[in-house]
């Protein structure tokens, strides 16, 4: 089956004029946010309750059916279940992807958890031959599915030691991920310890750290695209204009208003962005397929964000399905962070 990635990603990197744009769903925050990350449910009795992981990955079998998103992120147990198991994306158009590492500034939310607060330290939980349905021999496995994706994630924090520690571990898995054929996208995120940077200082650091890790990164093993916090149209525009050939994506960052969602998506597109990962924002909507099909038009520049708001809470209206907000309060921007 065509993936619809390697298609857009093509054209975007051959045709400077191409209007193509990926979309992802990150399904991924079973690896961060630990009991709660499936969301939030109603019950019959009209109380919430935590969704199960069992749901979770319902609700990404129906994303792959819908085939709107080009991506869908996971952990690597769920991949291993959906993707390797069931074998979900061998005729599906959507790309399946891993989170190929971890870091401790997205071991979030947990019961007294202090990790965030200690500058970001990588390691890895996932098994890049497992993910590839390599046996221990070394040969392909062929009744189970195959995912050759990943997200590689790395914080900086102005910090020698660390900054160095991160950089290294992403050497080494690239050194990895070639040997074996597996690609992977990077994020990079801004500093997760306070102070670390002056806050107005901080998109260019983040840039300027792009620039210089990419620098030392030779074609065969650099990374499909980026994945990196929406500073705003001037630190996006001019990572863009750095480099023509880099391919760039921003993150979704908190839940927030629909509002939200959609004038990031649109903004980002305008000054330079060629992909979009939400996961919080598509996780902890009313109805996430109704989401994403409107935010796929928002998009491919089929609708402006305050339009797309209202079809959605159309949408929400013919399903019968009460929004979390009056439209009113869902057509307001409100702040996002920039961490995960």
């Amino acid at each position: 089956m065509l993936k619809t990635f390697d298609q857009k990603l093509a054209r975007i990197r051959t045709q400077p004029g191409a209007k193509d744009f990926i979309l992802a769903d990150a399904k991924d925050a079973d690896m961060a946010f630990g009991i709660s990350a499936p969301g939030k449910a109603v019950n019959p009795t009209g109380r919430e309750r935590l969704r199960s992981l069992q749901e979770y990955r319902q609700q990404i079998r129906e994303i792959a059916a819908q085939g709107l998103v080009d991506i869908v992120l996971m952990s690597a147990s769920t991949s291993d279940r959906l993707a390797g198991g069931e074998r979900l994306f061998d005729q599906s158009s959507v790309t399946p992807a891993i989170r190929a590492n971890d870091t401790t500034d997205i071991w979030l939310a947990g019961a007294g958890a202090s990790y965030g607060a200690a500058p970001s330290s990588p390691f890895r939980t996932a098994a890049l031959d497992i993910a590839l349905a390599i046996g221990p021999d070394g040969r392909r496995l062929p009744e189970r599915g195959s995912v050759d994706l990943g997200l590689y994630s790395i914080t900086l924090n102005n910090h020698t030691a660390h900054d160095a520690f991160t950089l290294s571990a992403y050497r080494e898995f690239r050194m990895e991920a070639l040997k074996k054929g597996f690609r992977h996208f990077l994020e990079v995120f801004a500093p997760n310890v306070g102070n670390a940077v002056a806050p107005d200082k901080i998109p260019r650091f983040v840039n300027d750290s792009i620039a210089r890790l990419l620098a030392g990164v030779a074609a065969a093993e650099r990374p499909q695209f980026l994945k990196i916090p929406y500073f705003g149209p001037q630190w996006l525009a001019e990572l863009a204009a750095y480099d023509s050939e880099l391919v760039i994506g921003v993150l979704g960052g908190s839940a927030g208003t629909t509002r939200d969602a959609f004038q990031l998506l649109a903004d980002a597109k305008q000054h330079g962005a060629r992909a979009a990962l939400f996961g919080r924002k598509i996780n902890f909507a009313e109805h996430q397929l109704t989401f994403v099909r409107v935010l796929r038009c928002v998009a491919d520049s089929e609708l402006e964000p305050v339009e797309a708001v209202r079809l959605y809470h159309a949408e929400l209206g013919k399903l019968g399905l009460r929004p979390h907000r009056s439209l009113p309060e869902d057509l307001k921007l409100t702040p996002s962070t920039l961490r995960y």
